[in-house]
């Protein structure tokens, strides 16, 4: 068998783009992965590179050989080594997309190809409920939606700033050169408003998104520690995990990062100073499905829990749930499950609609499970590339 096609689709649906690749075999069997960048910039950098990982390295291969594929687009890609999110979602997408061949091939989920499964579900919290909630009440207001459907545990964001009447509900970061006294009595005063009312039976993680300072999220991190967190994510710079270190050790909160991280090389030092508590790799920017388990596989050394970064299309999420299903030490999985519908539409399947009480099964069909919906994605199309041509 070998791969002689491959599909490049970048979507744009309400303001994000999931970028998503489907491989073709001489023996008819596809697979799907994606490279997790459908929001912030970069999307059409991946795609691009992804299109030269494919002409140099992968048509033409076996798609059973993943870690062989894998180790040549790191190791002669020149780039690859020391790179950034740009080049690791292309390698990411290329990765997850041969574990979806080899399962399918075999008639398997991915899990079972990963030792197998420690459990049929996984707790999922929800974000992206409050891109909207500008004040403290408008917050505590939105909070009712994931309520309602079901969830026990939600993210959001109480430094950012949500853009009125934006189309796309999307929210403005603060800046560190920005952030004053106001800022974080508002931060304050978000949170207790969530606290307040969703009672304390709700767990509640804040995502800090690199924001400030670290004399600052210090401050701010024991002002937050009344209100039982369950995690503060990001809460400084990735490139500074000495800082992250300084924040992990001054504060009760449990810290979580990871999504900014590439491979298991860019968590080394993250693990080494135990700076976080849990580990959140993003299957669709760290390197696929396997660069993943080998993180947490290390996470599990460090007594270290897992959290997989979720934040793109229907394929990532599929992805993340054969993973979840396998790592002993896998905490709880982020989802956004109010997006429009199209965003769900372009697959058969789409997990975020089958969550129920915040829970959701694992897929047990042979691969990640999930397949395109042809008419959904022909009009994003960006390039399909043969063999030989």
């Amino acid at each position: 068998m070998k791969i002689t096609r491959a599909q490049i689709y970048l979507a744009g649906i309400d303001g994000r783009r999931p970028l998503i690749l489907r491989l073709w075999t001489d023996e008819g069997i596809s697979g799907l992965g994606e490279a997790a960048l459908a929001y912030g910039v970069g999307a059409s950098g991946a795609a691009g590179v992804l299109e030269e990982l494919l002409r140099t390295i992968v048509l033409g291969r076996d798609p059973f050989e993943i870690e062989p594929i894998w180790s040549d687009m790191y190791d002669h890609t020149f780039w690859a080594k020391g790179g950034g999110p740009i080049i690791f979602a292309a390698i990411s997408a290329v990765e997850t997309a041969l574990w979806d061949i080899k399962g399918r091939a075999l008639g398997v989920p991915v899990y079972e190809l990963l030792g197998g499964r420690y459990r049929k579900e996984v707790r999922c919290y929800a974000n992206g409920w409050s891109f909207r909630a500008v004040t403290p009440d408008e917050t505590a207001r939105a909070v009712e939606r994931p309520l309602k459907a079901g969830y026990d545990a939600i993210k959001f964001y109480p430094l950012a700033t949500p853009i009125r009447d934006h189309p796309h509900g999307v929210f403005a970061h603060v800046s560190r050169r920005e952030f004053d006294r106001d800022f974080e009595e508002l931060a304050v005063a978000r949170v207790r408003a969530v606290r307040d009312a969703v009672g304390p039976d709700i767990d509640i993680m804040v995502d800090m998104s690199a924001e400030l300072t670290t004399d600052a999220i210090i401050r701010l991190g024991k002002r937050l520690e009344e209100f039982r967190l369950f995690f503060l994510e990001e809460p400084v710079d990735p490139f500074d995990v000495d800082a992250m270190r300084l924040v992990a050790d001054r504060l009760e909160v449990p810290v979580a990062a990871g999504e900014r991280l590439y491979t298991r090389y860019g968590f080394r030092r993250l693990f080494e100073l135990r700076a976080a508590a849990i580990v959140q790799p993003d299957i669709g920017t760290v390197g696929g499905i396997m660069e993943t388990k080998k993180i947490a596989a290390i996470a599990e050394m460090y007594n270290m829990r897992v959290q997989p970064h979720l934040c793109a299309g229907p394929v990532a999420t599929a992805a993340a749930l054969q993973l979840d299903a396998c790592i002993p030490n896998f905490l709880i999985q982020e989802l956004y499950p109010f997006r429009v519908p199209e965003h769900f539409a372009l697959v058969d399947a789409p997990l975020e609609t089958q969550v129920r009480n915040g829970r959701l099964a694992i897929p047990d069909r042979p691969g990640l499970g999930v397949d395109l919906v042809e008419e959904r994605v022909a009009p994003f199309l960006r390039a399909e590339l043969t063999l030989g041509h």
